[in-house]
């Protein structure tokens, strides 16, 4: 299948298989996906939270609006993004850039200074506007990389994140959930597996100049 063939196949799963589940080597593309995810200035400024407890699961149900898909699906994924975004945390980046590219620091610090000054002069709001933003690119970037290895999906903006922060301990770890992705494999009643995709012909969509 080509990659338009696996975009075709994927839909946002309205019903979960609770029998099936995915694997750990599926896990683990899903886990370095996340990890390679292009974000603004490389800084990663998300995690993943990966959740198979079903305790969890169920519980984070009614934080969900009641979408059953949370409590069937194999795994929920939470994308968090982290709160505090300042200069230990510009600094770790630089450093791991020295470290794995062998760039002199001297080399680094003007653009980490840079760095520095300008999330220093932003407001905590503006600073977690950014990071969300990084959340959506990690969410699509795994969509279609769920399409490719055909795990099932489907993306949530519709919960309460200070409920599913409370109840996966989020604030502790200096995180806030943003989004949710409930993955497995699709139901066999789930209807909306056939159903036709609804898009804009394509050249309502693409502008070429």
């Amino acid at each position: 299948m080509s990659v338009i063939d696996h975009l075709n196949w994927r839909y946002a799963t309205k019903a979960f298989d609770i029998n099936k589940k995915v694997a750990p080597e599926k896990l683990d593309v899903i886990k370095q996906a996340f990890n390679l995810t292009a974000t603004s200035y490389g800084l990663q400024p998300i995690k993943l939270v990966i959740v198979s407890n079903k305790e969890l699961q169920n519980q984070l149900v009614s934080a969900a609006m009641n979408q059953k898909q949370i409590e069937q699906a194999s795994h929920v994924l939470v994308f968090c993004i982290q709160t505090h975004v300042d200069e230990n945390f510009v600094t770790e980046y630089f450093n791991r850039v020295s470290l794995i590219r062998k760039t002199p620091k001297e080399v680094l610090k003007p653009f980490q200074d840079f760095l520095i000054d300008d999330f220093e002069k932003k407001s905590q709001e503006m600073i977690e506007s950014w990071a969300v933003k990084q959340a959506y690119l990690a969410m699509g970037n795994l969509l279609t990389v769920c399409a490719i290895e055909g795990i099932d999906a489907c993306p949530m903006e519709g919960f309460i994140p200070e409920t599913c922060d409370n109840l996966l301990g989020l604030r502790d770890k200096g995180l806030k959930s943003v989004l949710l992705l409930p993955i497995g494999y699709r139901a066999e009643d789930d209807m909306f597996a056939d159903f036709k995709k609804v898009r804009r012909h394509i050249a309502d969509s693409i502008i070429e100049l």
